[in-house]
Order: C-alpha cells, then sequence, then structure tokens
C-alpha cells in the first residue's frame, strides 16, 4: 500500500512535465517575413522600409502580429490594450543583416534574448528613434561606436523611449 501513493505521485509527475514540455513545443518559431505581411501600427507592407522589424505571436491569435519597427514591436508589449498572452517576441538580428535597407527576411532573435542599441543617430523605417537589436554584444558594440547610442536589454529599453512622440 505504501507504494501506491508514491506510484501517483510519480505518475501525476510525469503528467505535469509532459504538460510542460507541450507547452515549450507550443512557442511558435520565427516566420519569414514576406511581401504580405503588414504593420500592425503603420497597415504598410514591412519590406517597404530600411531597418529591424519585428513580429509577435500571441495565444489568443492566429497570426504573428507583424511591425515596421523593433520600437513599435516593444510598444505593442507596453500598451494597455494589446494582448498580454505573449509567446513570443522576434526582432531582425542586425548583426546577422546584409544592411541596414535589407534587414533579412529570416535572422531573428527572440527580443527577450537580445541588446538594443537605444538613443543611435540611426532612424527606424518609419522614421523615428529605434531599438536596434543584436544577438551579439561586439556587433552591438560595434554599432553603438559607429552609430552613437547605448547597449540595454529589453527589460531595460525605457517605456519613454518606446511611448514618446517621434
Amino acid at each position: 500500500m505504501t507504494r501506491t501513493p508514491l506510484l501517483i505521485a510519480l505518475a501525476a509527475a510525469a503528467a505535469l512535465a509532459g504538460c510542460n514540455d507541450k507547452q515549450a513545443a507550443k512557442i511558435p518559431p520565427p516566420h519569414r517575413m514576406t511581401a504580405e505581411d503588414i504593420g500592425h501600427y503603420c497597415g504598410m507592407n514591412v519590406l517597404e522600409h530600411p531597418g529591424p522589424k519585428g513580429h509577435i505571436f500571441a495565444a489568443s491569435l492566429i497570426e504573428p502580429v507583424w511591425f515596421s519597427s523593433v520600437r513599435d514591436t516593444i510598444a505593442f508589449t507596453m500598451l494597455p490594450d494589446e494582448p498580454k498572452d505573449i509567446l513570443a517576441i522576434y526582432v531582425s538580428d542586425m548583426g546577422k543583416t546584409p544592411d541596414w535597407d535589407k534587414p533579412g527576411a529570416d535572422n531573428w532573435i527572440e527580443a527577450r534574448k537580445a541588446l538594443f542599441v537605444i538613443e543611435s543617430r540611426v532612424r527606424s523605417g518609419m522614421g523615428g528613434d529605434e531599438a536596434v537589436p543584436f544577438s551579439d554584444r561586439a556587433a552591438a558594440e560595434k554599432f553603438a561606436g559607429e552609430n552613437g547610442g547605448r547597449i540595454v536589454g529589453f527589460d531595460e529599453v525605457p517605456r519613454d523611449y518606446v511611448l514618446s512622440s517621434a
């Protein structure tokens, strides 16, 4: 009889581990950027603008939400009327891009793992301030050295920097 509670506990632990594996597996991978992707706030094709882009997956939405700038991508996470059930936030890794005008269709990094150069002289594709994402600190430092700005993590990007008008 003493084995029965142990077996039940082990079965429950295995079931919970299975649920956690299923939840982890539900985090969608980044999508390749195409001509059909329209910026959430600007209503324009994201490929028509230079600079880094972003897209967000939320559990309550069927399709990813696309953004013409990383600043808009981060703003989505801060605004009270946007979904809060975010599964993944992908931004262009500008350390792996051919150039500013062609940020790449599939060189994404999860935003919460990226480093951002903020307050640089470089403007976003929509003409405003930009949070320029990198997966590699050396690439971020090189960009900041050439364009000014400072390096911060996702949670350190100031709310005022993202939500202030250009």
